[in-house]
């Protein structure tokens, strides 16, 4: 059977210092499910020609990606996450749908300030939902392209 579809259990997040290039950064194996949103403003152009419909053009993007992960202080990668929230500084991100090894692979890179917030729950362990807004989109990556 053919698989034209790829599991989120292969996808990997890669972090590292401001600037990073993808192969000097780290995995962050401590994630669950991870989710990328982009999204672009709109912005009014209508004039008296535009007869009864808006006309729009496209304006800035945004893009942000939040996870879970458990709460392991140990973690180097749950460290320097942790210490960027703390300290109001950023961090390079590449999430990608898949090993940054493996030819044609794909997802965004860039440098993201962190919040987190952590869940204890009574019978589980404890999580923390991470978010991470963009300040600097450095490229959308295509492994060996």
């Amino acid at each position: 059977m053919s698989t034209d579809f790829i599991l989120g259990k292969d996808a990997k997040l890669y972090i590292g210092t401001a600037g990073a290039v993808i192969g000097a950064m780290t995995e962050v194996a401590n994630v669950k499910d991870l989710g990328i949103s982009k999204s672009t403003s709109k912005i009014d152009v209508s004039t008296r020609a535009s007869g009864a419909y808006k006309a729009q053009a496209p304006g800035q993007a945004e893009l942000g990606l939040t996870w879970g992960m458990v709460w392991k202080p140990a973690d180097i990668a749950f460290q320097a996450l942790r210490n960027a929230s703390l300290n109001n500084t950023t961090v390079e991100l590449a999430a990608l749908d898949g090993d940054k090894a493996v030819s044609g692979k794909q997802g965004p890179k860039g440098r993201f300030y962190i919040d987190f917030d952590a869940d204890q729950p009574l019978d589980g362990a404890i999580g923390v939902n991470v978010t991470a807004t963009l300040e600097t989109f450095d490229e959308w990556i295509e492994v060996g392209a």
